[in-house]
């Protein structure tokens, strides 16, 4: 009987492509294609280098030059200039200067001596691994399969089955100098090898050309896989002791719970929250060992970096339902930050930055999935694909000997290094709207898009809700163009259908886990004298006008009053809220109910810190699908210009003889969202460049 083997890892180095590159970008080629699957390597995660021949730009002469993957990049998405260049031979000289391992930190504020043609990019703490090691072409990967095996209690041993004498074994250190000195001495020594397994966190490979290293990679990872599928062959972890709920059940749960943990982990700093019940983390969260793997945290830098040291495992009984994890939910987080806090007293050192924020980035619900939970939704995504990585390496490691994680020390000495300490400080400061998610109807129109755009400038997450489906996939395509695929969701709604605004709701809440900021603009508008005006015509009004405002508006407050953190409700009203316009009763009322409501939820919101404030634009013709139609007509007609002078009738009429454009309400919508606004609700703010009749009295 043949062996099973893991799936195969696809060799997609294109020859003809490579031969038109030079060797840095044969560096960035190898380095996209490894970076591409995260199989090989997680996001952000690893590092690649070759040292090549170049002319110093002041003697002229050829030097070897060190280009390396810089602090904070991902190989996957870099470019070029995400390289670090050093010169290797000022390189090699600080091992003159290397004082032990008591001074790795000082070595990091070394390597930017050693930089070749004023580069900017930082050199990462990797850089002497890959500087040392006696080949041109060298990759670091954290491949779960070879994790795996690094994370074993017998981990060495377990190499040296699998690659006899091809692969050297280097047991866990923090990665620096030091082990960058031994790294290279054990390939040098050892000429046979081809890599090395880090303990507890990694691989390292080489080559003589860009194509021999990754091959080399793909080989050696490859191995890994074959040997664990034929050696693993019992229950993954245990086998389940929970089956796993339909799809809609499982949505449904992380529907209720997102909002909920959201609010009670954001009083400090505004989180996101990210839901994925992938088959690999069903199969972790419905299994009986998931509380004594989950206890051991993780085992490689790079994940625990990212997820904490461990997760929150949440109550969850499928068969009780949700209700008994909801009235635990205060408990449950409360314990896990006291118990943060209590590993930080027990392992901070005199110098130790401060505590960070104390709550779970990952939280494992039996039965449904994993969420994560953090400043962004980037972050919060790929915290999530960081602890399936950490899945896959308990599945194999525990699946053919012991699963290790780091001890608590050593995971401590990372997460509050000094030197990760000052990256974080080096991070630009957050924009005025970060970790808020924003949901706007109307979002596919001028407006409604214009508010959008202006909210993810500013840091939020955005929830498109419209009834034109066309219009919202091209809005939605066109935004996350500019702004990320993880930042903005549509869904389509008719805002008179209840169902349609709950389910909504619920959408937003699973997307993002919950919202912050709230605008009503979907809207209509209609003219004809009150004795023409069929009650079809004055109920479609109040229909989408009055009551899709409050049914948007009843269900985006109740996300916030149960997230408990406050929020903004901002409704796109009109000028004809306050100044009756003849011809157009049914549309005004219907106005005016909006401005109305939006008093009346200011009330109540007040107490909850929700504030609710209006926008009254008035003639924004460019780009609103309002005055594309009929109701353009009708203006232009009732004032007896042409539709094309329309807009120059709306300007002349104003005090301040200007037009308004979607824009114009797009910053009135963004002050009253933001903390600039904090003091302010049951406002209304008129962008119409000045109309007497509509002043507020």
């Amino acid at each position: 009987m043949t062996p099973p083997l893991a799936a195969q890892l696809p060799n997609l180095w294109d020859d003809r492509h490579a031969q038109k590159l030079d060797e840095p970008g044969l560096l960035l080629y190898r380095s996209n294609l490894l970076g591409a699957d995260k199989r090989i390597t997680n996001f952000g995660g690893g590092n690649t280098s070759a040292k090549v021949i170049m002319q110093d730009p002041l003697t002229g002469e050829d030097v070897q030059v060190l280009w390396v993957k810089g602090s904070g990049g991902d190989i996957g998405s870099m470019k070029l200039d995400g390289f670090a260049t050093l010169y290797l031979q000022k390189l090699e000289h600080l091992k003159t200067l290397y004082r032990g391992i008591a001074h790795e930190d000082a070595m990091v504020d070394l390597l930017p001596h050693c930089t070749f043609n004023l580069n900017s990019r930082a050199a990462s703490i990797d850089t002497p691994l890959h500087g040392f090691v006696p080949y041109k072409h060298v990759d670091h990967v954290h491949a779960d399969a070879v994790i795996a095996i690094a994370a074993s209690a017998n981990a060495e041993t377990l190499v040296k089955e699998i690659y006899g004498e091809e692969i050297g074994f280097l047991p866990w250190q923090r990665p620096g100098f030091d082990l960058g000195l031994k790294l290279g001495e054990m390939a040098t020594r050892n000429p046979h090898y081809v890599g090395v397994v880090l303990g507890g966190h990694g691989l390292f490979t080489w080559g003589d050309t860009a194509k021999a290293c990754y091959e080399e990679t793909l080989r050696i990872i490859q191995k890994a896989a074959d040997w664990l599928a034929k050696t693993n062959t019992a229950p993954a972890f245990g086998g389940a002791a929970v089956t796993t709920l339909d799809q809609a059940d499982r949505q449904n749960v992380a529907r209720q719970l997102m909002p909920l943990i959201r609010g009670r982990i954001s009083k400090d700093e505004r989180k996101i929250g990210h839901f994925t019940d992938t088959p690999e983390v069903l199969e972790f969260v419905n299994s009986k060992r998931l509380r004594e793997l989950a206890a051991l945290g993780t085992s490689c830098p790079d994940h625990f970096l990212r997820t904490k040291i461990r997760p929150l495992v949440l109550d969850f009984d499928p068969a009780k339902g949700v209700e008994p994890t909801i009235a635990g939910l205060d408990a449950a987080i409360a314990t896990y930050a006291a118990d943060y806090a209590a590993y930080y007293e027990r392992c901070r050192h005199p110098n130790s930055p401060a505590m960070r924020d104390p709550n779970a980035v990952i939280y494992l619900i039996p039965g449904v999935g994993m969420l994560s939970f953090a400043k962004d939704k980037a972050t919060a995504r790929i915290a999530g694909e960081f602890y399936v990585n950490a899945i896959n390496v308990m599945r194999g490691a525990a699946g053919v000997d012991t699963y290790v994680g780091l001890s608590e020390q050593e995971a401590f000495n990372i997460e509050y290094w000094l030197l990760e300490e000052a990256k974080l400080q080096r991070m630009p400061k957050p924009k005025s709207l970060a970790g808020r998610v924003a949901f706007v109807t109307g979002g596919a129109g001028g407006i409604g898009s214009a508010i959008i755009e202006r909210y993810l400038r500013e840091g939020a997450c955005a929830v498109l809700a419209d009834i034109d489906v066309k219009a919202l996939d091209e809005t939605v395509a066109a935004l996350a163009k500019t702004y990320g695929n993880d930042v903005v969701r549509g869904v389509v709604v008719d805002v008179t259908n209840e169902a349609a605004v709950t389910a909504s709701m619920d959408a937003a809440a699973i997307a993002f886990g919950g919202i912050d900021i709230l605008v009503s603009n979907a809207g209509i508008a209609s003219a004809s004298p009150v004795e023409d005006t069929s009650l079809a015509l004055w109920q479609k009004n109040i229909d989408i006008l009055a009551t899709g405002y409050f049914l948007i508006a009843r269900e985006g407050f109740r996300l916030m009053k149960a997230q408990k953190v406050g929020g903004a409700i901002v409704f796109i009203a009109s000028k004809n809220g306050l100044a009756a316009s003849a011809g157009a009763a049914a549309y005004c009322t219907a106005k005016a109910a909006e401005i109305h409501l939006a008093r009346c939820l200011a009330l109540e919101g007040a107490p909850l810190g929700i504030r609710v404030n209006v926008v009254n634009p008035d003639a924004v013709l460019r780009g609103s699908k309002i005055w594309q139609g009929e109701w353009r007509q009708q203006r232009a007609a009732s004032n007896k210009v042409s539709e094309d002078d329309l807009e120059d009738v709306y300007r002349q009429r104003s005090l301040l003889k200007l037009s308004v454009y979607p824009e114009d309400i797009a910053e009135a919508a963004y002050f009253l969202a933001s903390d600039m606004s904090a003091k302010s609700t049951g406002n209304i703010i008129n962008v119409d460049a000045g109309n007497v009749q509509s002043f507020t009295r």
